[in-house]
């Protein structure tokens, strides 16, 4: 059930979406590059192709910053906090056990966020980061709701940046038949803003947005280090890396859990912001895959939904993890309208007998006059 800390209070002015830029790395892995792939896949999931980066995760923020500046003319200058998201940074306890202190050092989120906002040149007042992997987008809206809303005193003409940026890539077996071909690499920045901001006026109020741990039966995520792995060569073929570190994913059992999780944490948000299930013009899930998002529409159904459920947005990208839902805003940007929910679900801790479950709920500010 969705809960509240007592710390937990909203800020009392309003704050929403007023810009959404992507960057997708250039080198395209298709399909055609695994050799093994399941007979399933394409169907199960609709990817052909997805992004692989040769830069890190900083780099990739700033190249997603850069196409925000240049698209939406925001001023850095501007820029009062930022959350910092990765799916793609082995979790310090993880770090700790395979890397030497120097190396497991560099593993760390905080760090990262830290180089940002050292290469950008900017004095933002707040900086978190945080890994909840899938969810990362919802957790770091979360962060801006409930702990930099109240505190940070957001003028009207500046605004806060939530950076999401998955390169999954240099952690991934791509010699495992379930896992390999599933994520790609992404970059996105989200310029968050006061509703009543004129100069970034705001396109989606945020009314909510919460992620919570739920128990499962076995752990479905966890690290190892292996040898002789297998990985694309930036000329199209294949090299083996002597040694990696990387994920591995028990994909049936997430899978079963991600449908129950997203719709029922839709069903919870709904009940929170008093949205009848009815009045809800759009579901977002997070685009973990054509057949999960099919799969949680049928339980959205059952629950009494009927909003259009946004579904096939991972074709040319792949899973995208924390950047699949502001990229589908990006590219539903003049769809959405009304009531809209983005649930999300994710693996919870490597090694731990949990998944997260979470939600965000929006209003489009050219509707706001919608009833619930």
């Amino acid at each position: 059930m969705i809960s509240r800390l007592p710390s937990q209070t909203a800020f009392s002015k309003t704050f929403g979406i007023s810009a959404v830029s992507t960057f997708q790395p250039p080198w395209i892995l298709a399909n055609e590059w695994f050799e093994s792939m399941p007979r399933k896949f394409v169907k199960q999931t609709g990817i052909l192709n997805r992004p692989v980066s040769t830069e890190n995760e900083v780099a990739l923020a700033i190249h997603a910053t850069e196409n925000l500046i240049r698209e939406s003319g925001c001023d850095m200058r501007d820029c009062a906090g930022i959350v910092f998201t990765s799916p793609s940074f082995i979790p310090s306890r993880m770090a700790r056990k395979y890397f030497n202190a120097e190396h497991a050092r560099s593993e760390q989120l905080n760090r990262a966020a830290d180089q940002y906002v050292r290469r950008m040149n900017i004095q933002p007042r707040r900086v978190a980061a945080t890994n909840t992997f899938c969810a990362g987008f919802a957790k770091a809206l979360s962060i801006i709701k409930y702990k930099f809303a109240p505190t940070i005193q957001l003028l009207p003409d500046e605004f806060l940046l939530i950076l999401t940026s998955s390169c999954i890539s240099r952690i991934t077996d791509y010699s495992c038949q379930e896992t390999a071909a599933i994520f790609g690499d992404l970059a996105t920045a989200t310029l968050i803003s006061r509703s009543d901001s004129v100069k970034y006026p705001i396109r989606f109020e945020l009314l909510d947005a919460v992620v919570e741990k739920i128990a499962t039966s076995r752990p479905f995520f966890d690290f190892s280090c292996r040898h002789h792995v297998l990985s694309p060569a930036a000329n199209g073929g294949k090299r083996f890396d002597a040694e990696r570190v990387v994920f591995s994913l028990d994909g049936m059992g997430i899978a079963d859990s991600a449908t129950r999780a997203m719709a029922h944490a839709a069903s919870e948000m709904s009940e929170v912001v008093g949205f009848r299930p009815d009045r809800v013009q759009h579901i977002l899930p997070h685009q973990a895959g054509t057949a999960i998002v099919r799969l949680t529409e049928m339980k959205l159904r059952d629950a009494g939904f009927t909003g259009e459920v946004i579904n096939g947005m991972t074709s040319e990208i792949g899973n995208v993890s924390s950047g699949s839902v502001p990229f589908a805003i990006s590219k539903k940007w003049d769809q959405l309208d009304g009531n809209i929910l983005c649930p999300v679900a994710s693996v919870g801790p490597p090694g731990k007998s949990l998944v997260m479950q979470g939600c965000i709920a929006l209003r489009s500010a050219d509707r706001g006059n919608r009833q619930p």
